[in-house]
């Protein structure tokens, strides 16, 4: 039984704040229609999408870090039947701090989603998903503070134009 929309809501956004990551939270978010397996750990600040969490699914032994978003729809107003798209985390998988889950992506058993990911795609099984790491853009000789310009600063970037190969990059090796 799936409750109607304002309790819904409602429920969301206790779940969104309330403690007990393996008992509160995936309780509050299974009677908003959101289909969970077993021995799921949902962090504080959770957002699992307030207007179809029915279409959203996420297996056994899953991690959704802090402040993930779950996202199952793009529009405003009136529904939209081709507007919603379901999201399947499959078992197995680790979602990372801050990341975003964008409608119609299935994440495959076992796998790792880098914090701060936008997951826009599927995910193939067993795979560390995820953007590269940060690196220097270039250098800042003015700071970017109340004392300087902003065209100050522009003028003063000087931007690295090609990035250089790390240990990541497959000329590295």
């Amino acid at each position: 039984m799936t409750l109607p929309l304002l309790l819904s809501r409602v429920a969301g956004r206790i779940a969104f704040v309330a403690p007990g990551g393996r008992s509160l939270r995936p309780w509050l978010q299974r009677l908003r229609g959101v289909v969970i397996g077993n021995n799921v750990w949902i962090g504080q600040f959770v957002y699992i999408d307030e207007i179809h969490p029915t279409v959203v699914t996420i297996g056994d032994n899953c991690t959704i870090g802090l402040r993930t978003s779950i996202i199952s729809h793009f529009y405003s107003g009136p529904r939209r039947p081709t507007s919603n798209g379901k999201v399947v985390i499959e078992n197995d998988v680790f979602i990372g701090p801050h990341c975003v889950i964008l409608p119609n992506v299935r994440i495959g058993e076992g796998a790792v989603i880098r914090a701060g990911t936008v997951v826009s795609r599927n995910v193939p099984a067993h795979t560390f998903w995820g953007p590269p790491p940060a690196e220097a853009l270039g250098v800042a000789t003015v700071p970017l503070t109340a004392q300087h310009t902003y065209e100050e600063f522009a003028d003063g970037l000087k931007l690295r134009l090609k990035r250089q190969p790390n240990c990541h990059d497959s000329e590295s090796k």
